[in-house]
């Protein structure tokens, strides 16, 4: 009875894993949330707001993360699909900007301005050192985000984000492109030490070269399948135009993973960190 009650119970779980696995898209069809596009000046000539949306649509990206230089970019996508584009606001007025926000005051106030809006569920994306983790608007910009529970979006290697982690507990921070060259392995401890943290892919071609994913990058994905999500960086007009590929290959090594956690990287974290608004 005991032998039989045991290979019972493990129908059932096969059962469960099998009947959730028929309710989840498959990995070509998988809708999803990109954590990294910019729409910023560069790009308005080219593409006007109603275009970008359809690219995205086209693409299969249910949502996204928006950024720009300047904000006037990321204004005119969420006023077109304001339930499809999550705002995020950068520190850079213009492109001059990123090398000297982080000790700019004038960049503090203006952030805060803007803020006043109430639409911005993030800071960033924006570019740091570790030398500038306790620079004046750095903090000024942590405070501002601790307060309205809002996202830093920061791009910087490993060594920043720890210690921006370290300095500023209980921020949350979303690691642009997962540090553009830090190993699966650096990224899944840092993932282990603070629970604030989340990670994008975007322009990080080593998780899946030649379209197979890479079996590091695989064991950090399992054992952070809710702290991943993906992105494409639109940083140049041409990033906008490869959209559907870049889509393509993404689903390619999320199908390389079981189904639920393709699921959650694809855009159930998007979702879950960032809901779209019940209006």
């Amino acid at each position: 009875m005991r032998g039989r009650a045991r290979l019972l119970a493990v129908a059932l779980v096969l059962r469960a894993g099998l009947a959730l696995a028929a309710e989840l898209p498959a990995a070509a069809e998988l809708p999803i949330f990109d954590a990294h596009i910019h729409h910023s000046q560069g790009d308005w000539d080219a593409l006007s707001p109603e275009q970008a949306i359809a690219l995205l649509a086209a693409a299969g990206v249910r949502r996204a993360l928006v950024s720009s230089t300047p904000e006037d970019g990321t204004l005119r996508l969420w006023a077109q699909a304001p339930r499809a584009v999550v705002p995020f606001l950068r520190p850079y007025r213009t492109r001059e900007d990123m090398a000297t926000w982080p000790r700019d005051l004038a960049i503090a106030a203006y952030v805060e301005a803007r803020l006043a809006r109430g639409i911005y569920r993030g800071l960033g994306e924006f570019h740091l050192g570790a030398d500038d983790v306790e620079a004046p608007t750095v903090r000024r910009l942590a405070a501002l985000a601790r307060a309205r529970d809002l996202f830093l979006h920061a791009h910087g290697d490993a060594v920043t984000v720890e210690r921006l982690l370290t300095r500023y507990a209980g921020v949350k921070v979303l690691w642009a492109h997962a540090g553009l060259g830090a190993p699966p392995g650096v990224v899944s401890a840092l993932l282990d030490r603070f629970p604030q943290l989340w990670v994008e892919l975007a322009l990080r071609g080593d998780v899946a070269p030649g379209g197979q994913l890479d079996p590091a990058w695989r064991a950090a994905a399992l054992r952070h399948p809710d702290r991943f999500l993906v992105g494409t960086d639109t940083w140049v007009t041409a990033r906008w135009h490869a959209l559907p590929e870049a889509m393509r290959e993404v689903r390619r090594w999320l199908g390389q993973l079981p189904p639920d956690v393709a699921a959650r990287i694809a855009f159930g974290n998007g979702e879950r960190l960032f809901p779209a608004p019940t209006e």
